[in-house]
């Protein structure tokens, strides 16, 4: 079934106007500006989605019942700004690289392309699990060459590793990620080539363009 998507901005605007700037947020081990105009999106505007629980339902999650992949309240899916491709979890992917996030789907087709974003209130700060595996997403701070900073579904619990700022543009209705691990923002990687092409990856000193900008949907089946 196609699924349909119910656009978070106006649900998040409100929330995110009011919160406090990204210089408020909890320092990151090399923390990066954020360019005028974005602000951090809180508890409160996740908490927008979960109040519109009961009129969501997420498609299939694989290897998950779709009882179970409902339940989740903030379930939402990443296109990204570069080449409008929506973000999956290459759960097929041979290790090392299993589980790496890649902006690759035209539309969202099921759990592949679907997160259940979960706030933090102490650090501020969102998680990102998958519904294609039921891992939460890592950047891969180890990893090296093309593949360092990677975004990877591939943990079952949520540290430094897991944890991102979230940020909203008004004027661009669009989003943004933040690593805490290396303070750096989540881009797309549309230049590269072979199986990591449109990999996601914490590279990003700060918000440049497209390369770091992703619209938020709520999954609607």
């Amino acid at each position: 079934m196609t699924s349909v998507f119910l656009s978070l901005s106006a649900l998040l605007a409100a929330s995110a106007l009011a919160s406090p700037t990204a210089g408020a947020a909890p320092q990151a081990d090399a923390a990066a500006s954020v360019p005028s105009g974005w602000v951090a999106v809180d508890g409160a505007g996740l908490q927008h989605i979960a109040d519109s629980a009961d009129t969501l339902q997420a498609p299939p999650a694989v290897g998950r019942s779709a009882s179970v992949a409902a339940a989740e309240p903030e379930l939402l899916a990443l296109q990204s700004a570069r080449n409008e491709k929506f973000v999956a979890t290459e759960a097929n992917y041979a290790a090392p690289n299993t589980g790496a996030l890649r902006a690759r789907s035209a539309q969202v087709g099921g759990g592949w392309e679907g997160f259940s974003f979960e706030f933090d209130e102490a650090s501020e700060t969102v998680s990102l699990k998958s519904l294609a595996n039921d891992r939460y997403v890592a950047v891969e701070k180890n990893y090296t060459g093309n593949a360092q900073n990677i975004l990877r579904a591939r943990s079952t619990s949520v540290g430094g590793w897991e944890r991102f700022f979230l940020y909203y543009n008004e004027s661009l209705d669009r989003f943004a990620l933040q690593s805490t691990l290396n303070g750096l923002f989540v881009a797309m990687e549309n230049g590269y080539t072979g199986s990591l092409q449109y990999v996601l990856r914490a590279r990003s000193a700060e918000i440049t363009g497209s390369w770091e900008e992703f619209t938020l949907y709520g999954l609607d089946a």
